[in-house]
Order: structure tokens, then sequence, then C-alpha cells
């Protein structure tokens, strides 16, 4: 056969990413995001310098960043220059394409730490950026901020951030370095009773830092515990039911996601991966949602019309996980363009299963004083986990002639055979002799 052409290898271009932020730091009392007083925030901007995405043929009008002119002062807004030669950014095709895809980052840098090398105002200062995109998507920087020694301080006479006391560049940007990065996809996930499901969590790192530990936790209505702990050096994780977290994969390439296999009621919550090396940890907070859809009867399917009765028809709403459910009633006869809604229903309480799903049951009543006939009358249902709500109907039949009508039909019916079959006979009868009256005699 014809020899097939390879596939085109995809091209790969370096753009900078420059992203608007926040920078939070702690007030005089330690309090971050402090209410009240002096405002905790300050504008800033990131920009991520020099990374590689995919180019797809539309990267043509994306230029260098370039640093606004002029000396700041301490109403500026902070630009950080990170650098990520040693770690690569994760998702950077969607942080780059955010504004196009109509997806909203939401960037903050707060200090993370700082360590003194030497005496002086002279520090290596630590930054942590938190990028959440609208879409799902998180992703955490460590930022290795500027650094130097006392002496090369007096050597060069570095000029300091109006704002944050630390060298700044000739460009007066703070130039940090990522250090550590990791990321998820979701930051909220939704599941059904018995499914299985991927927390995604990974990493990684500048060859400068090691890894250390991971824990995953898990936090629902005020209390929590923990699933999953993996130290390095150590023995391995206990095996623990349902739950799953591939080491290999955890020490090989930064995998950290966490697998949990038929999920319960009690499996709902928060999930918390928790990334650390020697000298800082990460964080990610996944909320995951357990939505089971519910189960819709209603007997009887088919009711008879019956004058001076009245028939009760029963919705049964069973299996259904969270507890909020709405149930109501219509009417519909042929003389009706749309659906009647009924208020006359009553309602059982929620009861709870062993599984934890919920059930409800809603009775309607039907007096053949007031209900019209032929008829249909529906229950419809809406639940969280219905994309749309479920109807399922009940139909009375048009009345039948029955008791003391029939029984009336039925004599008349009779009496008017009896009238009729009394007049042929007579006719009958009749006629013989008439034809011997009109004989004449011979």
């Amino acid at each position: 056969g014809p020899v097939q052409a390879p596939a085109p290898v995809p091209l790969f271009r370096r753009v900078d990413i420059a992203l608007g932020c926040s920078y939070v730091w702690e007030d005089v009392r330690g309090l971050l995001r402090a209410s009240g007083g002096s405002s905790s925030q300050h504008p800033a901007t990131l920009v991520l310098r020099g990374i590689s995405v995919r180019d797809d043929g539309n990267l043509d009008d994306v230029t260098e960043y370039e640093v606004p002119q002029g000396n700041p002062d301490s109403s500026s807004p902070i630009v950080f220059e990170a650098s990520a030669q040693s770690v690569s950014i994760p998702h950077a095709e969607s942080l780059l394409h955010a504004e196009c895809d109509g997806e909203e980052v939401n960037c903050e840098i707060s200090p993370y730490s700082s360590q003194q090398a030497g005496e002086g105002l002279c520090r290596t200062s630590w930054f942590i950026a938190t990028l959440q995109l609208s879409g799902g998507i998180s992703i955490t920087l460590v930022l290795r901020g500027p650094h130097c020694s006392s002496r090369e301080e007096k050597e060069h006479d570095a000029t300091l951030h109006p704002k944050l006391k630390i060298p700044m560049s000739k460009e007066s940007t703070v130039l940090t370095t990522v250090e550590f990065q990791s990321s998820s996809r979701n930051t909220s996930l939704h599941t059904h009773l018995g499914s299985s499901v991927t927390l995604d969590c990974r990493f990684a790192l500048a060859p400068s830092s090691s890894f250390s530990s991971l824990e995953w936790r898990r936090q629902h209505r005020g209390s929590g515990r923990s699933l999953f702990q993996y130290q390095v050096g150590s023995t391995g994780p206990a095996v623990q039911p349902k739950v799953h977290v591939d080491v290999a994969e955890l020490v090989g390439s930064g995998d950290a996601s966490l697998s949990l296999q038929g999920v319960s009621v009690e499996d709902e919550g928060t999930y918390i991966c928790l990334v650390s090396t020697p000298l800082h940890q990460a964080q990610h907070i996944i909320q995951l949602h357990v939505a089971e859809p519910p189960r819709v009867r209603v007997i009887p399917a088919v009711v008879s019309f019956e004058r001076d009765v009245t028939t009760t028809l029963t919705c049964t709403v069973a299996g259904y996980y969270p507890l909020d459910v709405s149930v109501s009633w219509t009417q519909k006869t042929p003389e009706d363009n749309a659906e009647i809604p009924l208020s006359n229903a009553r309602f059982s309480s929620h009861r709870q299963s062993q599984d934890g799903t919920y059930s409800i049951t809603s009775y309607l009543s039907i007096s053949s004083a007031t209900a019209q006939a032929p008829a249909t009358y529906s229950c419809h249902v809406s639940h969280v986990a219905l994309a749309e709500p479920i109807s399922v109907s009940s139909h009375l039949k048009a009345p039948e002639q029955t008791g003391s009508e029939g029984l009336v039909g039925g004599f008349m019916a009779t009496i008017i055979f009896i009238i009729v079959l009394f007049v042929v006979l007579r006719r009958r009868a009749a006629k013989p002799k008439s034809e011997q009256l009109l004989r004449a005699p011979e």
C-alpha cells in the first residue's frame, strides 16, 4: 500500500504570559486579608517569561511583554517577572488564551517566607502565586525572589523596591524563578453513586528542590480525616480501601492524583492535596459532589371514573441525593391547551435509606364531583441530578353507563321491542280474516 507520511510534529513557541494579579500581604497583626483598617491588597502583574506553548498558528499577534516605563512608587503596581527555565508551567495554553476563550483568571501573589542571608536589608524572598481559572483549573507557583549578600549590596548599591523593600531590576521589577509548581484540572467534580472518580493533582520541582511528602485529606461538615499519606524514605503508604495513589507515578512524574472507587454518599466533601518539599508546601482543594437521580412511579396508572367516589393517586420518588427535590402535579383534559397546575397535593416526610439516599411520597385526591374525564394527571419531579424534570402520568378514563342508568336503558329497550313485536304479530293475525270477508259467495 502507499506509504503514509509521518504526522507533523507540533511546533512550540516561547511567549510571555502577563496576568493581572493582586498582591496580598499580612497586616501588623499577622492576619491575611485583614478586614477594616488599611488595605491588605495591592495591584500587581505576574509576567511568566519565555513559556513554551503549542503554536497553533494563532500566535502571530503575541508580542513580548514590555515593562511600563517610569520610576515606581509605593502606589504603583508591583511587576513580578518569573523565569520558568527549570520548571514547566502547567496549562500554559489555557492561561495564554483565557481571555479569548471567555475565561477569567483570578491571580493572587503573597509572600511565602524569607531567609536572612547576612546582615542588613538584603535577603532571599519567597512568594506564592495562586492562579484560578473560571473553568476549574488551579495552579500554584512557588517563586524564589532576588537574593544577595550584604557585601554585594554595599558594592552595587542595590535599589530596593519601594513597596517590598527587596532588590529590584533596572526595569523596576521583581525578578523571580519558579522553583515549585502544582496544579489540578478541577476544583469541583460531580459524580454518581457507585462510580469511580479521579481527583487530579500534579507537581514539578526545580533541580534545587526535592519532593518530601504527599497527603490527601477529606473534610466534611466540620470533621476531617487523612485518606492517604506518603513520606519519602518510608516503607510505603498503608493500603486504604477505596482510595489509591500510584506511588511509582508520584515519585517518577509528580502525578499525585487520588483514585476513588465505588463512590458513596459518605465520600462527598472537600478533598485537599498537600504536596511538601523540605522548605515549602502547596495545596489544592477539590470539592466532590455526589448526586443521584430519583426514580419516579405513579399508581394507579389508569383510573376508571366512578360517581361519588374519590380516588387517590400516589407518586413515589425514591433513591435521590442530595435532599432537595421538587414535586408538583398537573391536570390536562382534551379541551385544555396546556397543563393546569394543581395545589391540593399532600406530601409525606423525607425518608433516608441505609445508602444515604432519600425518598418522598406525594398524594393527589381526585373527586368525581369535580373531576373531568377523560383527563391526564402528571407528577413532575425536578432534581439537581436530572438534566430535565421527570414526568409520570396517570390517565382518568371517560365514564361508562353503569348502575341504574344501564338498567333503565335496558328496560326501555325491552319495552320497545315488546311493542314492536306485538304490532307485527297483530298485523299477521288480522290479515287472513280480511281476506275471507273480501271473497264473494259462489
